[in-house]
């Protein structure tokens, strides 16, 4: 079943998506959170979700950011089982959203936020599907990188089902990418090994087959899904394919370091303080 087919014929009415919308767009801007979405619209559908990402996202455009890639979400099996889903989301990369590393992560634009480590596939080809393959997906990539993403939610406390996630744009914050690139046709992206310290301890270990089986995997999943929309990947966009990491919460002063056998380093530092 596709992403966007509901299983009931009731919709949400557009003032809604564009109320809806327009209020994760203000919690964004203002540093605040709201009570989930699901708990005030009880009948909400994933499509009802996705359209109220939408008008979030056009709230950002319009305030002069550009969309430079996607994210994929909720690719791990017990994420599923928590959120009640058998299917990744994905939500919408922003210019703003971007950093380099090198700089610090500033807190104070945040609101709740946690870090993960994962691995970031930049495309020199478009990719469009429906129909896409994995081997479709590594011609079409110039390098994969180890990267940071950042993710935080505009609804209180975390109190997320996936509707609260998807219409929160697949709870995205801002992410950074490491120096390090990677050949995928040289890189065995499946068994690749991720180490992630915390302030020179080590947090965590992983591997790409805790996303999807690989994450190339999870970067096929989202260019059939995208495709099924008439939406393609463009050359030079950037798709953040999933976390290999349990959640880290972080605070002022804290360093992240994740370390992908065979590719290289992403380092990160944090500074100031978020909302909640």
């Amino acid at each position: 079943m596709s992403i966007l087919h509901s299983t009931t014929d009731l919709h949400m009415e557009d003032r809604l998506i564009q109320l809806y919308g327009d209020e994760l767009f203000e919690c964004w801007r203002s540093r605040r959170t709201v009570a989930p979405l699901l708990e005030r619209e009880p009948h909400i559908t994933l499509e009802d979700a996705y359209r109220i990402q939408s008008r979030y996202v056009e709230r950002r455009v319009e305030a002069g950011e550009t969309i430079v890639g996607k994210k994929i979400g909720v690719t791990s099996k017990p994420v599923q089982d928590f959120l009640g889903v058998f299917q990744p989301d994905f939500g919408q990369l922003t210019s703003d959203m971007v950093y380099a590393e090198g700089e610090d992560i500033d807190l104070d634009a945040l609101i709740q936020p946690k870090a993960e480590a994962e691995l970031a596939f930049v495309l020199k080809h478009d990719l469009v599907g429906p129909g896409i393959t994995a081997t479709d997906v590594i011609r079409a990539t110039d390098y994969v990188a180890p990267c940071f993403e950042i993710v935080d939610s505009r609804i209180t406390d975390w109190k997320i089902r996936i509707q609260d996630t998807v219409a929160d744009n697949a709870s995205c914050g801002v992410f950074v990418f490491g120096k390090s690139k990677g050949d995928p046709r040289k890189l065995d992206l499946t068994l690749a090994g991720m180490v992630l310290d915390k302030n020179g301890e080590l947090y965590s270990t992983g591997a790409g087959a805790a996303v999807q089986g690989s994450p190339v995997n999870a970067v096929v999943w989202l260019a059939n899904t995208l495709g099924e929309l008439g939406l393609p990947f463009r050359a030079g966009e950037v798709i953040l394919s999933g976390s290999q990491s349990s959640l880290v919460p972080v605070k002022d002063g804290d360093e992240l370091v994740c370390t992908v056998g065979g590719l290289g380093q992403c380092r990160v530092r944090f500074s100031g303080r978020a909302a909640v």
